[in-house]
């Protein structure tokens, strides 16, 4: 038997509404490390998106490795198994590798070819063992694939000239990738040894969140296909959205963040994965809740008397004037006017006197304006680069960026975030 637990997006350093969030991410990982002794645990694996950006602050790093630390002082055989998401930079995980190797911590960032143009295959097969040292599992741990680290491999293929034309696209370098390291592991494997592959990507068909997850968008293809991974994988542990979900049947899961990472998270359930298996095949599946170490509370949308009633109301029943100022709950309100209101802000820090609330984000909601050439409200922060980049190009040429533009520009920003990591490493 073999006990693994399945997390991902931590996004430890997150920055929330300008907020920092040490506090809770420290209270998750004690109640990560306290499962992981209760339950016995064998192997933890993190899916991706260990830090919130690809240059984290030095608290957040340190909220990471003292994590490590304690879980081999704790669980000497505990194995650890990190893999970069879009989020991370994959050289910045790496870059500790041999030593948290000493802990038994396998982290992975990057994918690497051989001379001969094959995967390196070996590097991202990591046992997985047991308590008395058997290797039980090989896991196939694939980090986020940046379009350079594919499509450039198999344009270079395809100078080579092999005799056939291999497509340079990202989809077909992904397709590739899993293909080479699927059947380098199972040629590792020995007699019921179970195979468990980690990835951090969008798979067709997944539910995404409202308004929090960077979208992989390259060349124009947002998610892969679940039939990537087949019947003989006996789980597969991904990360990169945020709702905890099965994609087709049980062995293919996200965990889902294990913390709400914006409002529209507030009512996931949040949790982590423990996944155990006997021999080569998965024999149970158990979500295990996270306890939330601060509330979020999201009021409205209503007009501000009732939305400040909707306050009174939960001072009422829920708040705790005892808590430390860095447990106070989160709030948004969300208010609806009919005309603007300037003194907005100072009625709504009247109501928020001596209240054990912090207050990150108040939304003023007016009337549709009914004029034909009235601007258009536009939140930044919600709307992302991609659809302000649409509608900035609907608004100079009248009509929308058809799928090659949008292509160029996905590969653009990809291209930006990619030298922004290299800038960090």
């Amino acid at each position: 038997m073999l006990r693994l637990i399945h997390t991902a997006d931590w996004h430890l350093g997150q920055s929330f509404h300008g907020q920092e969030r040490h506090e809770e991410h420290r209270a998750f990982l004690a109640w990560l490390l306290d499962t992981l002794v209760e339950r016995d645990a064998d192997a933890l694996l993190v899916a991706g998106d260990i830090f919130d950006v690809v240059n984290p602050s030095l608290r957040a790093q340190e909220l990471l490795f003292d994590f490590i630390v304690g879980a081999h002082e704790r669980l000497p055989t505990l194995d650890i198994v990190l893999i970069a998401g879009n989020h991370d930079s994959g050289n910045r995980i790496e870059l500790p590798a041999p030593l948290m190797q000493r802990l038994r911590t396998h982290a992975r960032g990057r994918v690497r070819w051989l001379d001969d143009g094959r995967l390196d295959a070996e590097r991202l097969l990591v046992p997985l063992t047991d308590a008395a040292g058997e290797t039980r599992a090989w896991c196939l741990a694939l980090p986020f694939l940046r379009p350079a680290e594919v499509t450039g491999q198999m344009s270079r293929d395809d100078e080579a000239g092999d005799g056939e034309e291999a497509p340079n696209d990202y989809v077909a370098g992904i397709n590739r990738v899993h293909s080479e390291l699927i059947g380098a592991a199972r040629e590792r494997r020995g007699n019921g040894q179970a195979l468990v592959a980690m990835s951090h990507a969008h798979l067709h068909g997944a539910a995404v969140s409202e308004a929090s997850e960077r979208p992989i968008v390259i060349g124009g293809e947002e998610s892969i296909s679940a039939a990537l991974f087949p019947d003989d994988i006996a789980y597969v542990a991904l990360g990169h959205l945020h709702r905890s979900q099965q994609v087709g049947d049980e062995r293919i899961r996200y965990s889902g963040s294990p913390l709400p990472l914006d409002f529209s998270e507030l009512n996931y359930a949040h949790q982590v994965v423990e996944a155990t298996l006997d021999g080569e095949r998965l024999t149970g599946v158990e979500s295990l809740p996270v306890p939330r170490p601060v509330a979020m509370h999201r009021l409205g949308p209503a007009p501000l008397d009732a939305v400040l009633a909707e306050l009174e109301a939960l001072e009422a029943l829920e708040l705790d004037a005892d808590l430390p100022r860095e447990r106070w709950p989160w709030l948004e309100l969300r208010v609806e006017l009919e005309a603007p209101m300037p003194d907005l802000r100072a009625r709504v820090d009247a109501a928020l006197e001596g209240k054990p609330l912090r207050l990150l984000r108040l939304e003023r909601r007016l009337p549709q304006v009914a004029a034909e050439h009235a601007p258009e409200r536009v939140d930044l922060e919600t709307l992302g680069p991609r659809r302000l980049f649409e509608r900035t190009w609907q608004g100079r040429w009248g009509e929308p960026p058809d799928d090659d533009i949008l292509a160029d520009f996905d590969r653009l920003r990809q291209d930006v975030l990619d030298a922004g990591e290299e800038d960090s490493a």
